[in-house]
């Protein structure tokens, strides 16, 4: 079921809303928001509800064994690396199984072996949900003794599909808050508001864009340097509100239920270099990087020559994680890099004007999204000489679908402004404007939600 659906927006999202404050009288919301989650998740394939729930069970009983033995002083170190480890071979088989098997039998000449494998959707998500939740376990940082409330913290739908991802200290003490279990109509209010600009923004800009984009990287697409322009620009606007959207909403309809649910997005494409880019992109992937990864690794701690050696690491991982494909890991690569090239510069001391580093941070972000959009890498290289001219600077060859432009304009304009959704949502005077605001934008949103088309990062 997808957010930008009819049976979500006008069935299932009211439904789930009204039954969980009409059931918290009784002390059952919990369990009706872990009893919806699920249903929408079964929506999709019911087929793999039971790795949902096996996963949520290991790592619930893995849990409860950590803390115990926290509590008595007893190792733990050795539960907590079951518990990744089966993690780790969930997601492995089911995200990364053909994509070693292929490498494998290139590397060695064999035939390769394919397995028949469907990728669970939002198990990216959920897997490191759980991972940071074993951490923090182990760190003392987290306990959770109630399996409905531990399972709420993984299902609960808005973010399970596709984030953000979560740490359980932030979430568990709202779930248990009695003040969150009535009506407040100042979160409804807020969440509604929140809720129709990410869906404006995924049908309005991001579906309008994709026609243009998905062109330009059709196999037989031949471009010329406008071409490629055009379409890389289109897809850093396609992703950005795709993926925002999608937060939005999520963010949205937590908050109609009291629930906050953490930032995910804070005006990336403002931002004047590429480490401040990466704090304000997909900002709870980038804090379980840090966390789980960076700083485990050493972080900044071992001299520079670590520090850059840990940087490209966590971001190689940070690309793999997004799919079991060549392309993903160059864009790691390419973030890694750069944000090692970014820690020299600063290091020599030479500041550029802010226009300057704003432009130099934008053009890098749009050519490390060629690799991140590209089907793989010969895709990617032929991309990449359109961008330098090689192939024409005259001309364009790929038919320009209609409204591509102005809604292209738009979103540059939206991308650019200093208040975002986010603080439109939390700081917009409550009355009759915001009220038809959001009312326009839904009907504009439902209305032209026609063949709704999933997420982006669904597929991921």
């Amino acid at each position: 079921m997808l957010f930008n659906s009819y049976e979500f927006l006008l069935a299932f999202l009211p439904i789930v809303v009204a039954g969980y404050f009409l059931l918290n009288r009784k002390g059952l919301g919990n369990l009706w928001l872990v009893a919806a989650s699920v249903f929408f998740y079964a929506w999709w394939r019911v087929e793999f509800v039971w790795l949902l729930a096996a996963s949520i069970a290991v790592n619930f009983t893995v849990g409860r064994a950590i803390v115990h033995r926290a509590v008595q002083n007893r190792p733990t170190k050795a539960l907590l690396v079951g518990g990744i480890a089966f993690d780790l071979a969930l997601l492995g088989y089911f995200k990364y199984a053909n994509f070693f098997l292929e490498n494998e039998a290139q590397i060695f000449s064999v035939a390769p072996v394919h397995l028949d494998v469907i990728l669970p959707i939002g198990i990216s998500f959920f897997t490191f949900t759980q991972i940071a939740f074993l951490v923090d376990a182990h760190g003392k940082k987290a306990r959770e003794p109630d399996p409905v409330n531990y399972s709420l913290f993984v299902t609960f739908f808005p973010h399970l599909l596709a984030g953000p991802i979560l740490h359980h200290r932030e979430m568990m003490p709202q779930f248990a808050d009695r003040a969150n279990k009535r009506v407040q109509w100042d979160n409804v209010a807020r969440g509604l508001a929140l809720l129709a600009i990410g869906l404006g923004k995924k049908v309005l800009i991001a579906d309008v864009l994709a026609q243009q984009v998905g062109n330009a990287f059709s196999p037989a697409a031949a471009l010329s340097f406008a071409d490629a322009w055009l379409a890389i620009l289109c897809y850093t606007m396609q992703i950005y509100f795709d993926f925002s959207g999608y937060t939005d909403m999520a963010l949205g309809m937590a908050r109609m239920m009291n629930i906050r649910l953490p930032l995910n997005f804070d005006s990336p494409y403002r931002q004047r270099n590429l480490r401040e880019f990466w704090r304000h992109w997909h900002m709870t992937l980038t804090r379980f990087l840090r966390d789980y990864v960076y700083i485990p690794l050493g972080g900044n701690r071992r001299g520079e020559a670590w520090t850059a050696y840990a940087i490209v690491v966590t971001f190689l991982l940070g690309g793999l994680w997004h799919g079991a494909n060549w392309t993903f890991v160059a864009w790691g690569l390419a973030n890694g890099l750069g944000l090692v090239l970014l820690r020299m510069w600063e290091r020599a001391g030479v500041a550029l004007p802010a226009i300057v580093a704003w432009a130099i941070t934008f053009l890098f972000v749009n050519l490390a999204w060629v690799l991140f959009r590209a089907p793989d890498l010969a895709t990617a290289a032929a991309f990449f000489a359109s961008l330098s001219g090689s192939t024409g600077i005259a001309g364009i060859h790929l038919a320009i679908v209609p409204l591509t432009i102005p809604t292209l304009v738009i979103a540059c304009v939206l991308a650019a402004m200093p208040r975002n959704s986010n603080r439109i949502a939390d700081e917009a005077t409550l009355g009759w404007p915001l009220q038809a605001a959001t009312a326009l934008l839904l009907a504009a949103g439902i209305l032209s939600v026609g063949n709704p088309t999933e997420f982006l990062y669904f597929n991921f």
